[in-house]
């Protein structure tokens, strides 16, 4: 199990905007801004985002190779899978794969991708057989 990711972005500013409107649908909707001269030397400020008392995605402004990473974000429904797909189109994200099951890996696996501005691969995704009450 991962307990965080850092991802460095060109603009952190912009990043941070489209980050906030594309994960709320989501949950994650907790953040916090993290200080560099807190750390060692030559630690990055950075920007994070979590849920339920875990800042677990986090941003720092650097150099960018778009598409180098895929993140995969959990949903708790299709309809998550759609809003967060829908606030991330509206927050400047480029489209690589409407909502939808993705049928090559599970009938029941509906996900959603995007680019985000830098490039960035991301995908929205709910499966049905990980949220079983």
């Amino acid at each position: 199990m991962l307990d965080h990711v850092f991802i460095s972005v060109s603009d952190l500013e912009r990043s941070v905007r489209f980050y906030d409107a594309a994960l709320t649908p989501l949950g994650i909707t907790a953040r916090l801004d993290y200080d560099g001269k807190d750390g060692p030397p030559g630690h990055p400020d950075l920007k994070g985002f979590g849920a339920n008392g875990r800042m677990f995605f986090w941003l720092r402004e650097g150099g960018v190779e778009g598409r180098a990473v895929h993140v995969g974000f959990v949903a708790s429904s299709r309809a998550a899978v759609d809003a967060a797909y829908a606030a991330a189109m509206e927050s400047g994200a480029n489209d690589n794969g409407a909502p939808g099951p993705r049928l090559h890996y599970d009938p029941d696996y509906y996900a959603a991708n995007v680019l985000d501005p830098d490039g960035y691969s991301l995908e929205f995704v709910y499966k049905n057989w990980q949220h079983i009450p």
